[in-house]
């Protein structure tokens, strides 16, 4: 099988915008679809209903709009590559071409935290980001959270609601201001 040039995603963030949650690139349903973590069995959207108040049965253009009310932005360390598949593994070394973080972060200067989502994102952000950004940005945390990816099944629902708590001090919640339970 050939491999594919792919394009990823948009930057959906605003000026409000806190935390910003990197993927490394989006996969073939999401691309195809034209929205972030659009695979059915991906767990991105549950935790945002569960740690902010999303709502994940509203359609996307509102759950982003509701992400961005909670100061949460999305985009990925991977603006194009070569892959077959969705899984980061299949992404071919050498056709990486980076999205511009720095820029990102210099023209949006509320974001006070960066949330790697999978361990791909992690590696690639400290590859190929890290050693380009200015000291501001630079001393911004990098939390390294677990996969919402199904293939990261390992990971159930609640176990990795524990680990994304981490990006609390950062969210507002939304209206309601509960935090909804999450199923195990």
């Amino acid at each position: 099988m050939t491999e594919t040039l792919l394009q990823g995603l948009a930057a959906q963030l605003n000026t409000q915008s806190r935390v910003l949650v990197l993927g490394s690139m989006p996969g073939a349903v999401s691309l195809h679809e034209a929205q972030y973590y659009a695979h059915p069995r991906n767990r991105f959207w549950p935790l945002m209903s569960a740690l902010c108040g999303v709502d994940v049965d509203a359609g996307y253009a509102q759950r982003l709009s509701q992400l961005q009310q909670a100061g949460v932005g999305l985009w990925d360390v991977i603006g194009q590559c070569r892959r077959t598949g969705s899984l980061d593994a299949a992404i071919v070394r050498g056709s990486e071409v980076v999205n511009p973080l720095p820029q990102l972060l210099a023209a949006h200067p509320a974001i006070a935290v960066i949330a790697c989502n999978g361990a791909a994102a992690h590696t690639a952000f400290q590859r190929w980001v890290q050693p380009a950004l200015p000291p501001l940005a630079a001393a911004l945390p990098v939390l390294a959270l677990p996969s919402t990816s199904p293939a990261n099944a390992a990971w159930s629902l609640p176990r990795l609601l524990q680990q994304w708590r981490q990006l609390q001090p950062w969210l507002r919640p939304l209206a309601d201001g509960a935090e909804r339970a999450v199923q195990g």
